[in-house]
């Protein structure tokens, strides 16, 4: 294994010379990524409807195509769905990524291509595993196995005689990766791949304690549940005295920082990495690049062209986006792309923040509707997972989960902000907690802030310390478990926050 180590690590330091290509010739790259796209797809439904044939650059592409929501754009996606092909990219579509749907109640179904498999989801998985390798050159990773919980995915029943299927991305990446890259991952794909997530914790503790896990990828929520669940199984104090090879947590599609303290807990040590990335149903986008930041290089040869709307425009009818070159250092974002999957000026609905731009270096910061503006105090999740984690800093607690919704204004009663909170350590003073949460929610939002003054428009902050459970009772409550589900940190109505308190008096199971 130390050979297999050795020609894998050089094989991935080699990859490292193409990405510093990108990151000092962005601007070409995007040009050539746009170009290509467009000449590929001229020929499509979308591309014949939109005269792709014949422009010739950004502004005409900006100017002739207008920017799609995912309901804009939703019916071409069925007739792919329904068996159609040459919809919205040349190549035979017979795979969708269904997201979790945290932005609406509805399923959404993200066409994704052979192309988009290999040159974004691939690609990214590679680099990612490259750009570690330059960080830390002596790793020890590919002396053992990658432990990867995929989501799960079925028959396509819109077109019940096609052999195509839709279902978690990783799951459509599991599926699709090449045989080779089953040497290098734990457990078998058939438990990876199940969809009884209560069933497949308890397979892959059976398959995997006796395993050689130097590395683990997936979403934080769902990895610290199995990290637990195998530490009192198998009666241990340390993940490491299960798997003493770990080195390395690469995680994403939520924000770790209120996790840390807890993966701390579980896995001692100071030699134990923990690597962001940012990896959607729709897109492999970026990758944590340096080891004393986790700011995300954005990655700007997948086959994914990039534009990004001023987050005071987003809402607006015809918003007015700007592409790469036009962006500015610490200003929010709601992100567009337009891919080798098909997705035409797709308004993603993720908001990102500008953190360099030599090389183009982001922070992801929300969702476009994941935010509580009741009272024009506009909070987004960077504000709440920042103050959330200083709250927990503060009062030595481990948090596990945690959402937030606004009390409106009532006659007679000032608004405030309501929180479910639920903690793997509790704080020694919930009202110390509560006083942190908000005062650290005062600092780095001035809008917040000013809404507080004096309880002008907004009182003291409401939480309801539920007890452990509570959320992973709601989400499967909802059908919610594993895979890339996520609990909605911010709502601007109450539909979370009801719920989850409705089920935590009712008793939850």
């Amino acid at each position: 294994m130390q050979l297999i180590n050795s020609i894998v690590t050089w094989v991935m330091k080699k990859r490292f010379h193409q990405i510093e290509l990108f990151m000092k010739y962005p601007h070409d790259v995007q040009d050539e990524v746009l170009k290509k796209l467009l000449q590929n797809a001229r020929y499509t439904v979308f591309g014949t409807q939109y005269g792709f044939d014949d422009l010739v650059n950004y502004e005409d592409f900006k100017n002739r195509v207008p920017i799609h929501s995912y309901e804009r754009i939703f019916p071409y996606i069925e007739r792919l769905m329904r068996g159609e092909q040459n919809v919205l990219w040349p190549s035979e579509t017979r795979w969708f990524a269904k997201s979790s749907g945290t932005t609406n109640a509805r399923s959404k179904f993200i066409p994704v291509s052979p192309e988009s498999l290999d040159e974004c989801h691939f690609k990214g998985g590679k680099d990612l595993l490259s750009i570690y390798v330059h960080n830390y050159p002596q790793t020890q990773i590919f002396t053992g196995k990658s432990l990867a919980v995929g989501g799960s995915h079925q028959t396509n029943e819109f077109d019940p005689d096609s052999s195509s299927h839709y279902g978690d991305v990783s799951a459509v990446i599991m599926q699709n990766l090449p045989p080779w890259a089953e040497f290098f991952r734990t457990p078998s794909l058939e438990t990876a791949l199940m969809g009884n997530w209560e069933e497949k914790i308890e397979r892959l503790m059976r398959e995997t304690r006796d395993v050689n896990v130097t590395h683990i990828a997936g979403v934080p929520t769902w990895t610290v549940l199995l990290l637990q669940t195998m530490l009192e199984r198998e009666n241990k104090k340390s993940v490491l005295e299960i798997w003493p090879n770990l080195e390395v947590f690469f995680h994403g599609a939520v924000s770790f920082k209120p996790y840390r303290a807890l993966f701390e807990q579980l896995i001692p040590g100071s030699s134990m990495h923990y690597w962001e990335t940012y990896n959607a149903s729709e897109g492999f986008f970026g990758i944590q690049d340096r080891t004393d930041s986790d700011d995300l290089l954005l990655m700007l040869d997948y086959g994914v062209f990039y534009e990004f709307i001023p987050l005071e425009h987003v809402g607006e009818e015809y918003p007015e986006a700007v592409s790469l070159a036009d962006v500015e250092v610490g200003k929010n974002y709601a992100m567009v792309i337009t891919t080798n999957g098909g997705l035409w000026r797709y308004h993603i609905g993720d908001t990102v923040k500008f953190t360099s731009t030599y090389p183009y270096r982001i922070r992801i910061s929300g969702r476009t509707k994941h935010f509580i503006n009741a009272f024009g105090e506009e909070v987004i999740v960077e504000n709440a997972e920042a103050a959330i984690t200083k709250a927990c800093e503060t009062t030595g607690a481990v948090i596990h989960n945690y959402t937030a919704a606004p009390i409106f204004l009532e006659r007679g009663k000032r608004g405030s902000h309501e929180w479910v909170v639920e903690f793997e350590r509790p704080p020694s003073s919930e009202q110390h907690f509560a006083e942190a949460l908000d005062e650290h929610l005062r600092k780095v939002n001035s809008d917040y802030d000013a809404k507080r003054t004096g309880d002008l428009a907004l009182v003291m902050p409401t939480l309801h310390f539920v007890p452990p459970g509570t959320f992973y009772s709601w989400m499967k409550k909802r059908g919610k478990l594993g895979g890339q589900n996520k609990v909605p940190r911010l709502s601007n109505s109450r539909e979370y926050v009801d719920d989850i308190l409705a089920l935590n008096r009712n008793g939850h199971t």
